[in-house]
């Protein structure tokens, strides 16, 4: 099945598509205008639902607000109609940058990576549920799109201008990340783009979004490529599973506020639905 737009939003940099298993619904966001948006496959309706501070990516709470990772560090919970409640204001490390990419592990701690700020690098940190943050990685290039493995013994890593998908070994009582290895290098190679947001399906196998790729490229657990789904347009920025039975496949996109070169369907929301099966994402449980 090819590729089919269902929101045609000209977002600068749409990324982290989460599916709201309550709702039933996807949420994605425009990170650097601070716009998060709605699908609602039943009705075939998008809208916006938030504007605010850039949106680096976000997780379903316990309770099913969304935690909304932002500029400057800042971390705040957002539910419909009502003002964010903040959890952290800001971090002095990264008041000149903004969060990218974050992940909600199986005990509602949330992996939460940062851009590069000038000759600074990223950072990787994880905060816990009672509001401790803790610095994992202190020299990312460019922090990007996690996921962890079915047995929950693994977490995926990517760091973008590395070239690199890595894998740790995860210890779900701790939240400890230890043995960084390589599982993926992507060869630096015009068409073969950067490797950006990816996800884990349910038998294991990673399925990384390519920034300037044009594609989608699936492989195996041990690293082989298994397949690669071309978009209509270059930068391909994340993937996640939804659907009653997480089947459906939603993509993010980006136009970098340029579709004349980009693309007349860059920065929208892509569809797929190839008969596989992905699995619910871990919900964060973090405290004001």
């Amino acid at each position: 099945m090819e590729p089919r737009v269902i929101a045609n939003v000209d977002c600068f940099t749409g990324e982290g598509p989460l599916w709201h298993p309550d709702e039933k619904v996807i949420y994605w966001v425009d990170i650097p205008n601070g716009h998060l948006y709605r699908y609602d496959p039943t009705t075939e309706a998008h809208e916006l639902v938030f504007s605010g501070p850039p949106i680096g990516g976000f997780t379903i709470q316990e309770d099913g607000a969304l935690l909304l990772f932002m500029a400057q560090g800042a971390v705040g919970i957002w539910r419909e109609g009502q003002e964010l409640e903040m959890v952290i204001e800001q971090i002095p490390a990264e008041v000149n940058t903004r969060f990218n990419d974050v992940i909600a592990d199986p005990a509602g701690r949330v992996f939460c990576g940062t851009m590069p700020a000038g000759d600074r690098p990223a950072h990787l940190y994880r905060l816990d549920p009672d509001g401790t943050l803790t610095l994992l990685l202190d020299n990312v290039r460019l922090s990007n799109g996690m996921g962890f493995t079915p047995d929950r013994q693994g977490l995926y890593y990517t760091d973008t201008r590395r070239q690199t998908i890595y894998y740790f070994d995860y210890d779900e009582t701790t939240g400890t990340l230890r043995n960084q290895r390589i599982f993926v290098e992507v060869p630096e190679a015009e068409d073969e783009g950067h490797p950006d947001g990816m996800t884990v399906d349910a038998e294991g196998n990673v399925w990384s979004a390519r920034w300037d790729g044009h594609c989608v490229v699936a492989y195996n657990p041990q690293g082989k490529e298994l397949s690669r789904i071309a978009f209509p347009v270059p930068k391909v920025s994340c993937i996640t599973f939804g659907g009653e039975a997480y089947t459906d496949i939603y993509v993010t996109t980006a136009s970098t506020g340029n579709r004349e070169t980009e693309g007349p369907l860059a920065g929208s929301l892509f569809h797929l639905n190839l008969g596989i099966k992905g699995v619910p994402e871990f919900r964060s449980k973090i405290t004001a």
